[in-house]
């Protein structure tokens, strides 16, 4: 991926519903080469995807938080699915140093949160937990 392609994917990030004319003026390229690098850009795996957040993504779960799990031995793979299969975890990233994986929840209240953290740390196989509130979120290139 070279610096055009960097510089296409920061204006998507600034305006997902951007069009190819409005990206090509943006960068000075022609509608034919961000139709292209686009294409290529999503037939290699580069970009995954699009997607929309609304107001009631975030108003739904207002309480959201990044649990940092560390695991002892080699039930990674279990307590993922585990985690996984909570209606509150809306992500499971594996990761490396301290600790194994990093969950991402989300609930209504603080009480709920809080039950789920004792549930995932009664899970067997894991051996700490260090959890941080998510007080506000600013997407990459917005404001």
């Amino acid at each position: 991926m070279d610096e055009t392609d960097q510089a296409m994917i920061a204006a998507l990030r600034r305006d997902g519903r951007a069009s190819f004319s409005d990206l090509a003026g943006q960068l000075g390229l022609a509608r034919a080469t961000v139709t292209a690098r686009m294409e290529r850009l999503m037939a290699r795996g580069e970009i995954q995807g699009f997607t929309v957040v609304t107001r009631g993504d975030l108003t739904a779960m207002p309480v959201r938080g990044l649990m940092m799990i560390a695991i002892e031995g080699r039930g990674t793979e279990r307590i993922m699915a585990r985690l996984s299969g909570l209606p509150e975890v809306t992500a499971v990233h594996s990761t490396n140093g301290r600790w194994d994986l990093i969950a991402e929840i989300g609930t209504r209240t603080l009480e709920e949160l809080d039950g789920v953290l004792m549930k995932v740390r009664g899970f067997d196989g894991v051996s700490a937990s260090e959890t941080s509130l998510l007080l506000s979120t600013r997407r990459a290139g917005r404001r």
